[in-house]
């Protein structure tokens, strides 16, 4: 089977509509003035060009577009004809899905001709009240968000790396010294150098069943009553907490049945306790909703925003923080289940929020005397 590339051009559209193909393009000319003079004319190509195209397709898909005899006039061998058939069909059978690629890409490069507007990058775990933001951001303020939901570790990572301009990550209230979350973000952040913005206080829990048939109230009873758990991958803040919440119990993974089943977001965890596939799995209250679930709440968590101390005060960002204080985004925040508004677009510090770089220095070990 050949395979088939899109491309696209910026342009008048035609009447037609169809997506554009250049070899498809010459066969029809040549159909049509019976001649590769007339059809170079035709498309606006020299006779020399249009010629050495042909032969080129012509070798490149080891059959004969045209009939090559001099003095006769120019017409589609029985290849040519089936391609200028196939073509039609295809395109034919997807024209609704062709028009609405048209428009889905006109409206998309509207933005970028649009002098008001602004796009800013956003790489975030995943997060309900970040997909509400993004429709909100565009029609209040003309501001686009190229969101890639994926884990906050990861998230960091490509921000550190140049990859977006903001991360989304989240921890629970407290993050203890020398806890797992501590080991895990504390090389990623660095005072002086990001810039941390408060975004929402949100509830993590155990998604369940309606009626929680089996009574989960703690990560201790999944194990107790061997639970189908569902879990996050490493690298997502939810997996973090869970291995958080497990190291508090004094649990091990292994000991949870599922620990190793993983979903790439809170909407899939949900689904698979949904569909009966699992038992429960951590995740937050808006996506337990959303299908229909219970939701046991084990604990508040903050969801910030992070971007370099350079890019604070760059336009997308100075919007974006104008947004996030309004009262009319809180409200539609708050409105989503589970969660707060949290000190939404203000500039926190990291080391009140992320308290460990106020650790004392560990004193100097005296070098033992010698006995004498």
């Amino acid at each position: 089977m050949r395979h088939v590339e899109l491309s696209y051009d910026f342009g008048a559209r035609r009447q037609d509509g169809w997506v554009r193909n250049a070899l498809m393009d010459l066969l029809h000319a040549v159909q049509e003035q019976g001649s590769i003079s007339a059809a170079a004319r035709q498309v606006g190509l020299s006779y020399r060009h249009v010629w050495g195209e042909l032969r080129r397709w012509e070798a490149q898909l080891g059959h004969p577009l045209l009939v090559w005899e001099k003095g006769q006039r120019a017409r589609l061998a029985p290849f040519g004809e089936k391609l200028l058939w196939a073509e039609r069909q295809a395109q034919a059978r997807l024209a609704p899905q062709i028009e609405a690629l048209h428009a889905e890409l006109e409206r998309a490069f509207a933005i970028a001709f649009d002098d008001g507007a602004q796009v800013l990058t956003l790489f975030a775990s995943h997060d309900d009240g970040l997909s509400l933001l993004r429709g909100v951001a565009a029609q209040q303020a003309s501001l686009h968000l190229d969101i890639r939901f994926l884990g906050s570790v990861d998230a960091i990572a490509a921000l550190n790396a140049g990859r977006c301009t903001l991360a989304g990550f989240h921890s629970s209230q407290q993050p203890g010294l020398g806890s797992l979350t501590q080991r895990t973000y504390q090389p990623l952040l660095q005072t002086g150098r990001h810039k941390l913005i408060g975004f929402a206080e949100r509830s993590q829990g155990l998604m369940v069943a309606p009626g929680n048939p089996l009574r989960l109230h703690a990560m201790g009873d999944l194990v107790r009553w061997r639970a189908r758990f569902v879990n996050r991958p490493a690298g997502s803040g939810t997996r973090l907490l869970c291995d958080e919440l497990l190291a508090r119990d004094g649990i091990a993974g292994a000991d949870l049945a599922g620990y190793a089943r993983e979903e790439p977001a809170h909407a899939a965890v949900a689904q698979a306790v949904a569909s009966g596939s699992a038992d429960a799995g951590l995740g937050i209250a808006a996506a337990a909703r959303a299908r229909g679930l219970d939701f046991v709440p084990l604990l508040q968590e903050r969801y910030y925003l992070v971007c370099l101390k350079e890019a604070l005060d760059t336009p997308p960002v100075a919007t974006l923080r104008r947004l996030l204080q309004g009262a009319a985004w809180q409200q539609q925040l708050a409105a989503l289940p589970g969660y707060t508004p949290w000190h939404s677009g203000e500039v926190l510090s990291l080391k009140a929020q992320l308290p460990w770089w106020d650790l004392p220095p560990k004193k100097a070990r005296r070098p033992a005397q010698p006995r004498g």
